[in-house]
């Protein structure tokens, strides 16, 4: 069902709607309810408690997310909202329901090393695709999406791609450029940790890293051809963020690929270099520099009136101003709060997937926990650039990452019992030839109770 997810997210271009149900229309928004709906029948129907604890934090944090969202909505109605303010802030709830289904389903639905692996392989191949498709936009100066026009029923506005001086700035299926920026440099960690462990497999062939490695050269020569400040510093913060992933012995092969796909990209398109210099050089007079300096210090008179929990998720509109920054809107929206709770979802999905890379004993696992941290965190440090929980791709892949972090918690914990039961019997029976390498719950799970929630609802993922 996550997989389904993924498709909808990245394979449908962001801005198609079924038209009837307007900004609701979009498929990754109607399938993240219906996971959520999924979540609440599996819930209910589950029977006692599970054998094994294990603390979600972002679980935790999310639900007072939706706590602080509802509480701010209701004082938004209660102050007074303009008619056409109404719509778009039951509209942002219902966004933000579809989120949590997401990030729900994954906390709660993977249970197992090999599952979250699969997703993670997915979501690094949907990366690359996603990436692809902007390239072939780049060199050919055209959407390559207008034909999504002539299906019936649907809303779509494929128009012309957007550009930035004399260069084509991609966005595939996203709806913007930005949008764009941010997919593939949040996927690099995890298709670079990919192809350094054969897809996050403790066994693969050697075809298989080969693969990983072209799709590592497609996500940063994108990177380097979105044209775009924001995408360049999410670049350097994935890089950087990745190397705890990445052997030694890869580092320098990581660099010296980079330095190369720049230098080919750099002879190759005449401009280019000036271009990416210039954006940097001139940002100062830059004017969606000074946009957003300006709109900095326009934060305490829109928080005046309800700094604690701001004036009401999806109430400000852009009519009003127009914050290139997703922090910053967040805090008007759902004041401190608010803000508080959603960078302490963040942080604790961060620190979940650090903690499983900790105390998992499987290297794959601990290697793919990594991968999934520096994905997150340059997907959040992103936020700092555009509003991104109001374009569904960004927003939709911030809290498919939290949730995957979060369900790494509770494998490696699984694991880490695992490996300490299986010693616990190997010295207890020495006849028996059991042993903790590569065994994994589901091997287990006949054998004993404690572990037959690891593998609960793992297929239905």
């Amino acid at each position: 069902m996550l997989t389904v997810y993924l498709v909808l997210l990245f394979a449908v271009p962001s801005y198609l709607t079924i038209s009837p149900l307007g900004g609701l229309g979009r498929p990754s928004v109607l399938w993240g309810l219906v996971l959520l709906f999924w979540w609440i029948l599996a819930a209910l129907q589950r029977r006692g408690a599970p054998l094994l604890r294990v603390a979600q934090p972002v679980r935790i944090f999310f639900l007072a997310l939706v706590v602080v969202a509802l509480v701010s909505f209701a004082a938004a109605l209660l102050r007074g909202q303009p008619a056409d303010q109404i719509s778009p802030a039951a509209t942002a709830l219902v966004r933000l329901a579809s989120w949590g289904g997401v990030l729900l389903v994954a906390i709660d639905g993977i249970r197992t090393n090999a599952d979250a692996a699969r997703l993670a392989r997915r979501l690094a191949l949907a990366g690359v695709l996603f990436a692809a498709l902007g390239l072939a936009q780049f060199l050919t100066g055209q959407s390559l999406l207008g034909w999504i026009n002539l299906i019936p029923g649907l809303g779509a506005d494929a128009g012309d791609v957007a550009t930035r001086g004399a260069f084509t700035r991609p966005s595939a299926t996203a709806t913007h450029p930005l949008e764009y920026g941010t997919v593939v440099v949040a996927a690099l960690p995890l298709a670079i940790t990919a192809a350094v462990n054969r897809g996050f497999r403790s066994a693969a062939a050697t075809a298989s890293a080969l693969w990983w490695w072209l799709g590592v050269g497609i996500l940063l020569l994108a990177s380097l051809l979105t044209v775009s400040r924001s995408a360049l510093i999410g670049l350097g913060v994935a890089l950087i963020a990745s190397l705890p992933a990445i052997p030694r012995a890869y580092r320098w092969f990581v660099a010296v690929g980079g330095v190369m796909i720049a230098g080919v990209v750099f002879a190759l398109i005449p401009g280019m270099f000036g271009t990416l210099v210039n954006l940097f050089a001139g940002a100062s007079n830059d004017p969606s520099t000074l946009s957003r300096q300006a709109a900095l210090a326009r934060v305490p008179d829109f928080l005046a009136s309800s700094p604690t929990i701001g004036q009401g998720f999806g109430t400000f509109l852009p009519r009003y101003y127009i914050f290139d920054n997703g922090w910053v809107l967040l805090t008007v929206e759902l004041g401190a709060l608010g803000v508080a709770c959603m960078a302490a979802m963040v942080l604790s999905g961060i620190f979940s997937a650090l903690w499983a890379s900790r105390h998992s004993p499987y290297e794959e696992t601990r290697a793919m926990s990594r991968a999934l941290a520096a994905s997150l965190l340059t997907a959040a440090v992103l936020l700092l650039f555009f509003d991104g929980l109001s374009f569904p791709m960004s927003a939709g892949l911030i809290f498919f990452l939290a949730g995957l972090c979060g369900a790494l918690r509770t494998i490696a914990a699984s694991d880490d019992l695992l490996v300490r039961d299986l010693g616990r019997v190997s010295r207890a029976e020495p006849e028996d030839s059991v042993s903790g390498e590569g065994v994994r719950p589901s091997s287990i799970a006949a054998r004993d109770p404690a572990f037959r929630f690891a593998t609960a609802r793992s297929e239905d993922t």
